[in-house]
């Protein structure tokens, strides 16, 4: 398998946990999910070498977690299973096929050590809840500081408003982790609950280049993605009409995965593509994008998180 783009490793810093996922009429299942672990299971589905630094326990639901993970070739970092139990998310699928969630967490990951002699990673992510909630959420702000010299950084907002308190008190807290990030991904949806829902998504994704980002991508459903650049580039990608939705469960966090995977490819990660990747060209950008909606799309013509593996995505008729 021919992975593009150079050498290195993706840390991720985030949640982790068991999503209790509920269809209507059926019964209640257990399936190891959190937006930050499905992202790194995406990356490593893809060849990319991808830890996860979280907070599971060593209990019957952290150690499912464990093994869907490892199984795909995701490594947690030391200290990762320190929780006194595993957090769990209830998502109970709707008429729409869309997830509405309850959580139950507990969040205060370790900060990821790097080993004597180990590279620094090239691509460092976060998002959700993770970005949020305390005591975590100073330990990945910390984190975003610290490897913001040697690695790309990338952020999902990804909006909780059962547990981010008001829009404003979560925007605050969005804002500053996007002034040290390179790459942002939202979804309208996230903007709209973050901003209101008169809210200008275009004329917010472009606040975020001036507070430092380099690419802004927002995800709207139907009519495709969106994404605009600090070289002032602009671009819309449509949705593919012929995907046959299961659920949309994960499929922001495939989509996520698959634009760092994207610039991967593109030799635009590390500290020092940083400037690169801010005049990343209009070709390299819809090759990223287009790459990053396969995949998602792939992800949601099957049930649950369950991203591609890159001979799946390589096998596509349009590859």
């Amino acid at each position: 398998m021919s992975v593009p783009g150079p050498a290195g490793t993706a840390l991720v810093i985030g949640e982790a946990l068991v999503d209790v996922v509920i269809h209507p009429g059926q019964p209640a299942q257990d399936i190891p999910g959190g937006s930050p672990a499905n992202v790194a299971l995406g990356l490593s589905r893809l060849g990319r070498d991808a830890e996860l630094d979280c907070w599971i326990g060593t209990d019957a639901r952290g150690q499912a977690v464990r093994e869907h993970l490892e199984a795909s070739g995701v490594r947690l970092t030391p200290g990762s299973d320190g929780a006194a139990r595993t957090s769990t998310a209830q998502a109970t699928i709707g008429a729409n096929r869309a997830a509405t969630y309850v959580f139950d967490l507990d969040w205060n990951p370790p900060f990821p050590q790097r080993a004597e002699g180990t590279a620094a990673p090239l691509l460092v992510h976060t998002g959700s809840i993770a970005a949020i909630l305390e005591p975590g959420a100073a330990t990945v702000e910390r984190v975003l500081s610290e490897f913001r010299a040697t690695s790309t950084i990338c952020y999902d907002p990804n909006a909780r408003p059962q547990l981010m308190g008001t829009p404003e008190q979560a925007r605050t807290q969005v804002e500053r982790l996007i002034s040290l990030a390179d790459l942002v991904k939202c979804s309208d949806e996230d903007i709209e609950w973050f901003y209101g829902e008169d809210a200008d998504i275009e004329e917010v994704a472009r606040g975020w280049l001036k507070l430092g980002a380099a690419v802004v991508v927002v995800t709207r459903g139907k009519q495709g993605s969106l994404a605009v650049t600090a070289s002032g580039l602009r671009m819309e990608v449509p949705a593919d009409p012929t995907v046959v939705v299961s659920d949309t469960v994960g499929a922001g966090d495939s989509f996520m995965g698959g634009l760092e995977d994207g610039i991967w490819a593109e030799g635009l990660v590390g500290a020092d593509q940083r400037e690169a990747l801010r005049n990343i060209d209009a070709a390299a950008l819809e090759r990223v994008l287009r790459h990053a909606a396969a995949i998602a799309d792939i992800t949601v013509s099957r049930a649950g998180a369950n991203p591609p593996t890159r001979a799946e995505l390589d096998a596509r008729p349009s590859a």
